[in-house]
């Protein structure tokens, strides 16, 4: 539009300027032909001009088109491999999209954004994953014990939460081989596609188990409660009973889950203390009662489940409530059960008469929901919302998966060690280590 009246004025000025410069001799007819010839000439050259700018237009469009098609065509693998199910063509899937991505300029990287795909699917950097062992050798020996996780594809705290239980398992029972295997396949295929590692899910560990010829199998999930994900695992199981002597199952880490708010055990006692002495050390307090007395409060944020099992965050909260701990509050990131949600736990805090908050995962590793979910800096992270809130002189963060703690640690020796004995077995290098 801006051409075409640049264009019109052009004509008009130089039809004007034809018939001024006619001298007074020259006949009109003669006179009106000079405009026209001059005005025929304005034409082409303004055409020319116009010409010129489109194509110039074209040449710029077409370059960021090729820049967005390049985006998109990784963040449709990425997409493509954002998924539960392992299919036959996962590691050739997972092998193009870390092509695919390798081959964008940084400017076309910023460009990637899909369903589930965005520039930090690769670009992210969460650790050194050569830290990590996949745990996936064959020389198993008669002897499994099975560590399953959900998994995470924060590297640092994957070799630091989920490395950190499995090292202390092997350590404790010499005599078993420690495997692991991830619930979650949208991760394992994150790590593989990313950092080019490895990880069994659950099908793949059992078959490697089967085809080593593993007689007795022990299985210990680092989840927190009997959920979803344990759920899940236990079905898997199934499909493998007569394939092995023995298979036994450890308790989760928060153990047995009862039937109300008010049911606890010596496993959520024993969460509840390391999770509150870690979190204490970390913000320099000697102890929760100096915290409290100093205006701090303490939120410690799961996951939250529509399952059954939700009651288990109602049960830390009493649990944290027959410690004495007034300044302890149990919030989870899907809000659920109801008290557990953002706004339930701040107004809590508020009432308390706490002003000064300090949030820490209550889950197993430090992962993407400890990051964005709790700490992060957008507007729907409990960070955000509890400084949003305006009635708090601070808010902090400590990221920290339960996986690195040594009281937590030792508490799936113990269920390992419960769940070796209940096949007839015995570890006296466990049972020394229990012991301690």
């Amino acid at each position: 539009m801006k051409n075409k009246t640049v264009k019109a004025l052009a004509l008009a000025m130089t039809i004007s300027a034809a018939a001024l410069m006619a001298p007074a001799g020259i006949y009109a007819a003669e006179a009106e032909t000079a405009a026209e010839e001059t005005t025929d000439g304005a034409e082409e050259t303004a055409d020319a001009a116009e010409e010129s700018e489109e194509t110039d237009a074209e040449e710029n469009t077409g370059e960021t088109g090729d820049d967005q098609a390049a985006a998109d065509n990784v963040a449709a693998l990425i997409d493509k491999i954002y998924v539960q199910e392992r299919t036959d063509t996962t590691d050739e899937d997972c092998t193009a999209a870390k092509e695919a991505w390798d081959a964008l300029t940084d400017a076309q990287k910023e460009l990637v954004e899909g369903e589930n795909a965005s520039p930090d699917y690769f670009g992210l950097d969460t650790g050194d994953a050569s830290l990590d062992d996949a745990r996936n050798a064959d020389e198993i020996g008669e002897n499994e014990l099975l560590v399953v996780s959900f998994g995470t594809s924060y590297n640092d705290s994957r070799v630091e939460d989920i490395k950190g239980i499995e090292d202390a398992l092997q350590e404790a029972f010499p005599d078993w081989s420690v495997r692991r295997a991830f619930t979650a396949q949208i991760i394992i295929n994150h790590i593989q596609a990313r950092d080019g590692e490895a990880i069994d899910n659950m099908h793949q560990a059992l078959e490697r188990a089967v085809a080593s010829g593993v007689k007795n199998l022990v299985v210990q999930p680092t989840h927190l409660m009997h959920g979803a994900e344990y759920d899940e695992m236990v079905e898997a199981l199934d499909e493998y009973q007569d394939q092995f002597e023995s298979i036994a199952i450890a308790e989760p880490m928060l153990g047995e889950v009862g039937d109300d708010a008010a049911v606890i055990n010596e496993d959520k006692a024993a969460v509840a203390e390391a999770v509150t002495n870690a979190a204490i050390a970390d913000a320099g307090y000697d102890s929760m009662e100096a915290a409290a007395e100093d205006g701090t409060a303490f939120v410690f944020l799961g996951h939250g489940t529509s399952h059954t099992a939700k009651v288990s965050y109602s049960q830390m909260q009493t649990q944290m409530n027959d410690l004495g701990y007034t300044n302890a509050f149990i919030g989870t990131v899907e809000g659920e059960p109801e008290e557990t949600a953002c706004e339930a736990v701040i107004s809590a805090v508020k009432e308390a008469g706490y002003t000064k908050v300090i949030l820490r995962p209550l889950m197993v590793v430090a992962g993407d929901h400890a990051n964005n979910d709790m700490a992060g800096s957008d507007a729907y992270s409990w960070k955000s919302m509890f400084e949003a809130d305006g009635g708090f002189e601070s808010v902090d963060a400590q990221i920290a998966g339960l996986g690195r703690i040594d009281a937590v640690k030792q508490l799936y020796v113990e269920h390992t060690q419960a769940a070796i004995d209940s096949i007839g077995f015995s570890d006296t290098a466990a049972e020394e280590t229990a012991a301690e």
